[in-house]
């Protein structure tokens, strides 16, 4: 009887620090903007949306996701805080976030953040009074915060060169 080989995982060009892969992750994400976010539902089942979350990298990497505050959302991050989100285009430039979640409830943060969303230029921001009429102050109004523990960036390019998926990964 012979053994089975265990297909080995495909190699990885694992980055130390974000700043290597900063400006490639901007280019990307601001660009393609949507992405799919799973969750875990209260069953422990996958679930998926797409949202639009905006990223800071100054000092480091953390998104943030203008959404609504009372959703399945709040339920399942409550549960299970961890996520994953994809950004894929037509181009075949993929970006994949694993991270945790958590709700900014603090008034000055989601000031912050709805300033940050309405005075970034379209496509990547928006102006949030087209969601949540009622402003900042809405009881709807949720500001999502993204806490990346791996990043990784890949692309139909890179496949056909040859080339592994760059990774990062906090800590």
């Amino acid at each position: 009887m012979t053994q089975q080989e265990t297909p080995s995982p495909p190699p990885t060009n694992v980055v130390g620090d974000f700043n290597e892969i900063a400006e490639e992750f901007t280019k990307r994400v601001s660009r393609i903007v949507w992405c799919t976010v799973a969750t875990v539902d209260t069953k422990d089942r996958p679930r998926t949306r797409l949202l639009h979350p905006i990223w800071e990298t100054d000092g480091g990497l953390v998104g943030h996701i203008a959404t609504g505050r009372h959703s399945l959302k709040e339920k399942h991050i409550a549960r299970n805080a961890n996520v994953s989100l994809t950004y894929w285009d037509q181009g075949q430039e993929q970006v994949y976030v694993d991270g945790t979640a958590s709700w900014a409830d603090d008034a000055a943060e989601k000031r912050r953040i709805w300033d940050l969303f309405k005075d970034t230029p379209p496509p990547y921001g928006y102006d949030p009074a087209m969601i949540w009429p009622d402003g900042v102050e809405s009881a709807e109004f949720g500001v999502l915060t993204l806490t990346p523990r791996r990043v990784e960036l890949y692309g139909l390019a890179d496949l056909m060169a040859g080339r592994p998926p760059t990774v990062w990964r906090a800590g």
